[in-house]
C-alpha cells in the first residue's frame, strides 16, 4: 500500500510524525506533503493565481516529504499531478479541532479528502480533540482494524472520522447541525478576527457526527463529493424533460 498524508495543520504539526509512523506499520511506501503554514478553513480551495513554493524536507523518518506554501487540497494535487505519482490512500490530519456536522465545508482537513476523491483515491480526514492527540494516537490502530473488518474502504472510498479522548467503540454517524459559533471580534478601528467556538449542540437524533461524539464514540461519516441534489435532479428531469 502506498500512502499519502497531509494536514492544514501544517508541515510542522507536532502530531504529523505520530500519523506517519501509524502509517508505517501498514503501508509500504509513505509520502507526505503538507501545507508551508497553517491552512485551517480554506476547505477546498486551490492556488492558481501565483508560483508556489515547493521543498523537499525531512519532518518524520520513513517518509518523502514536502512543505508546500498553498492549501492541503493543493498538497494533493501536487502530489498526483506534480510528482506523477499513484496512491492508495490518503490520510488528512490529525486535526488540531473536531471537524463536526455543517462545519465540515470549511475544513481544510476534509478538503485533502473531497480532492482525492475528485482524482480517484480513497480517503480519510482525522480530527479529534485539540488540547491533546495522544488519545487519537492511540486509537489508530484500533480504527484500522473497524475498517479492514468491515470492509469499509472497499463499500465507499471517503470518510471523515472524529475522535474523542476515551471512545467506548465506533458509530458509522451523518453530518449534523452547526458546531461552531462564530463571531467577528474588534482588534482596532479598522482590524476584526474571526473567532469561533463550539455551540450549544442542538442536534437532537443520535445518528449525527455531533450527539456521537459527545457520546463518547468514534464517528465516522461517508462523506461524497458531488454537489448535485440527485432527488431533486430526478423529480426536475422527469417532470420538465
Amino acid at each position: 500500500m502506498k500512502i499519502l498524508i497531509t494536514n492544514d495543520d501544517g508541515i510542522n504539526a507536532p502530531v504529523l510524525s505520530h500519523l506517519v509512523a501509524f502509517a508505517r506499520s501498514i503501508a509500504d511506501e509513505i509520502v507526505v506533503v503538507a501545507p508551508k503554514t497553517e491552512q485551517s478553513g480554506k476547505s477546498h480551495a486551490i492556488d492558481f493565481t501565483r508560483p508556489i513554493e515547493i521543498r523537499e524536507t525531512s519532518i518524520a523518518e520513513g517518509a518523502r516529504c514536502y512543505s508546500m506554501d498553498s492549501t492541503p487540497a493543493d498538497c494533493v494535487r501536487f502530489a498526483v499531478l506534480g510528482l506523477k505519482e499513484k496512491f492508495d490512500l490518503v490520510l488528512s490530519g490529525i486535526n488540531r479541532g473536531f471537524n463536526l456536522g455543517a462545519d465540515l465545508v470549511y475544513s481544510g482537513t476534509a478538503g485533502a479528502v473531497f480532492e482525492a476523491a475528485r482524482l480517484g483515491i480513497k480517503g480519510i480526514a482525522l480530527s479529534t480533540a485539540p488540547d491533546d492527540f495522544s488519545p487519537a494516537i492511540a486509537s489508530l490502530p484500533r480504527l484500522y482494524e473497524y475498517f479492514k473488518k468491515n470492509d469499509l474502504l472497499s463499500r465507499h472510498g471517503w470518510y471523515n472520522v472524529n475522535l474523542p479522548k476515551d471512545p467506548k467503540g465506533f458509530r458509522i454517524t451523518r453530518q449534523g447541525g452547526i458546531y461552531y459559533t462564530d463571531e467577528f471580534r474588534r482588534i482596532d478601528t479598522v482590524t476584526y478576527e474571526q473567532v469561533g467556538t463550539p455551540a450549544a449542540v442542538t442536534d437532537t437524533d443520535p445518528e449525527t457526527d455531533v450527539l456521537t461524539l459527545f457520546d463518547g464514540y468514534i464517528s465516522i461519516t461517508p462523506l461524497i463529493a458531488v454537489r448535485t441534489d440527485m432527488q431533486v435532479f430526478e423529480a426536475l428531469k422527469n417532470e420538465l424533460n
